[in-house]
Order: structure tokens, then sequence, then C-alpha cells
């Protein structure tokens, strides 16, 4: 069936065409060919290059062993050796099951960049629904594990009813259900569609347009700014004040605090350096949807960007597992002792890759106790 793919390219005449780009974030899911471009009055042409074909299956494919082989590892972990004692527990739990849902779609959307959609429909709905839906909560799991964290230390005492499993279990669930609303209206639209020019399948969004561009740009836009809102703007203020009140009272105590602070820094920045540059090539793609730029050559240089920056923003599902738990004294020791019990070669090789000698505390593994306030890292 020829549908007109969602906009993700400059001002076009949807009437003379069904061949444009994605808006959802996907730029992987591009279809490359010619289309006509609205142009200072005048139809021209603007043809998109394939550069995402050459660098991005290879890169989903890197970030798809190491997000499968950490994300599984942090999940072996909790239920084998931590067993959810606390909402640190479970949050953990839950954002490795995120990201790992995630990563299991890239060798997906890696064959999707390299050639075309060739999985179904149906599984079109349920990879790319899946996709949309735990982008946003990996996203809101990180920010419910500032709020823990910010509990945890600048408010020990108090907080350790409300820090339990159960607790956590509750929380949990809420934050699934905003990730799952968070997806809408992407998930509504989402089939595979082919084009009307060389039969080429994709799996994408498909905005409704009722005849006109100003419909199908209003949904293309509403996606991207809320992505920008959702996806950095809220995150990036509960981390702001959680992490700022966490290093306030770093300071302001008596407790070894130097390691704590800069993992708390590193956190922060990496889930900038992530996010802030796909937000921004959005942003940009946001604008171009509304007439501001009309120039093929900056089409093509946000669409390029997009592409980048996407596969930057990915990268966070395998860094995740690093920052939040493999660098705790606490995962770090249920690791080794679930090793030393299995004689397998992947258990011999993570017991070779851990210095036994050489284990430091986490600001996020640590167990949900007073002594937290100890600001071990």
């Amino acid at each position: 069936m020829a549908a007109n793919f969602s906009a993700v390219s400059g001002p076009t005449s949807w009437e003379n065409t069904s061949v444009v780009t994605d808006v959802s974030g996907l730029s992987s899911f591009t279809d490359y060919e010619s289309y006509d471009d609205y142009l200072d009055g005048a139809y021209g042409m603007c043809k998109y290059e394939r550069h995402g074909a050459v660098f991005l299956p290879i890169l989903y494919t890197i970030f798809f062993l190491l997000g499968l082989l950490g994300n599984s590892l942090v999940i072996w972990v909790i239920v084998k050796g931590v067993r959810l004692r606390s909402m640190t527990d479970v949050s953990l739990l839950n954002l490795a099951i995120a990201d790992l849902l995630l990563v299991c779609c890239l060798p997906f959307l890696a064959h999707q960049a390299r050639d075309q959609w060739i999985f179904g429909d149906i599984m079109c709905k349920l990879v790319l629904g899946t996709y949309h839906i735990v982008l946003y909560c990996g996203i809101f799991f990180i920010c419910l594990m500032s709020i823990d964290r910010y509990l945890a230390i600048v408010h020990a005492i108090y907080a350790i009813r409300a820090r339990t499993r159960s607790f956590g279990l509750m929380a949990a669930a809420v934050t699934w259900i905003a990730g799952f609303l968070a997806s809408f209206p992407d998930v509504m639209f989402i089939e595979q569609q082919q084009s009307s020019r060389n039969l080429t399948c994709f799996c994408l969004p498909a905005y409704p347009s009722n005849g006109n561009s100003s419909s199908l740009h209003f949904w293309s836009v509403f996606s991207l700014f809320k992505m920008n809102v959702l996806g950095l703007l809220v995150p990036t203020v509960i981390m702001g004040f959680c992490y700022s009140q966490i290093i306030y009272r770093l300071m302001h105590s008596q407790s070894s605090k130097k390691q704590a602070i800069q993992l708390v820094v590193i956190v922060v920045a990496v889930f900038l350096c992530c996010w802030v540059p796909y937000n921004i090539a959005s942003f940009f793609k946001a604008l171009e949807l509304q007439h501001i730029y009309l120039s093929c050559e900056s089409s093509k240089a946000i669409q390029l960007a997009l592409q980048v920056t996407e596969a930057i923003a990915y990268s966070h599902s395998c860094l995740n597992p690093i920052l939040y738990v493999f660098v705790g004294e606490k995962f770090r020791k249920h690791l080794l002792r679930l090793t030393n019990r299995n004689t397998c070669v992947m258990c011999q090789v993570i017991k070779d890759c851990i210095p036994q000698d050489r284990i430091t505390g986490s600001l996020y593994t640590q167990t949900s106790t007073v002594e937290e306030r100890s600001y071990a890292v």
C-alpha cells in the first residue's frame, strides 16, 4: 500500500509524492529517493544521499552486542544475587530491561538502514512500538533513579520507609505507564509502508494528512517537540535539582566525597552528551517543518545530523550498566559470587576482567540503609 511517509524533510508537495522521510527521530527509516520539494514558489528536486546505510548498521550492531551483554548481566545479577531488596534494585532492574528491549530493536533498524523493511507489518508495529515506549521509559527510569539517590543521600533518615521494594515496584509501574503514554500518538500510526516509485518498504509512523500538509506537519512537529520536552528538558530539570542537592550535601559532609562528586558529574555529563545533540537536531528539523529553512542543502545537513546524533543517543543504553551498576561494590561482589558458582567460558572471562582486590562503592548500588549517608560511591 502506498502511503505518505511521516515527514522529516522540508516543506513538501504532498499531492505529488508519497516519499518523504521520518520525523519521529528514527532517521534510519529514511526513504532516500528524490522527492518534490517546494522552493521559492517552484518545485525543485532534493535527493538525499544514503550516508546512514554505510555507518548506521555497523554502529547499531556494536551497540546491540554491548547493550545485550551489559544489560543481561545486570538483570542476571539483580534477579539471582540482589533479589530486589530496595527501590534502588527495582529501578536498576527496570532500567536494564528498558535498555535491553531498546538494543534488541537495533538489528531490525540496522537492516532497514542498510536496505529496507522486510519483516512484515506485524513485526513493524511490534518492533517500532516497543522502540517508542522503551525509549521514553529508559529516560524516565534515569529520572526515577535520580530521585531515589536524592532521597537516599539528602533525606536518608526520613526516606527509609519510602524507598522500600514495594514502593519501588509501584514507582516502576507508574514509570512504565508514563513511558507508554509518552509514546503516543506515534505508536498509533506505525505501519509498514511502500514507496509508490520502486516498491521499497519501510516501517515508520504514517501521520494522517487529511489531504493537506498542515495536519501532517502538525503531528510531525508535535512529535519532535515532545521529544525535546519529555526526553531532555524535563529529565534535565529533575537531574539538575536532585544532583545539585546531592553535591551540596556531599560538600558539607565529613565523609570522603571526591569520588562521589566525580561520579555525579560523569552521570549528568554522559546523559547530556548523548541526548543534547539529538534533541538539537530534532529542534532544527521542527523549524524546517515550520518553513524556517527552505534550502535543499540545509535539509540534507539536518537529515545527516539526525542520523549521527540518534546513533549517539542509542549508545546511552550501553553506557547505563557501567555508570549505574558495574562500578558498584555491591554489584561486583554479587557478580563475582555468581560467576564463581559457574564454570562457563563467559564466567571465566568476567572473573578475569573484574579486579577482585580493587572494589569501590557506588552511588547507585549501595544498600537502602542510613549508612548511605557515608556517600561511598
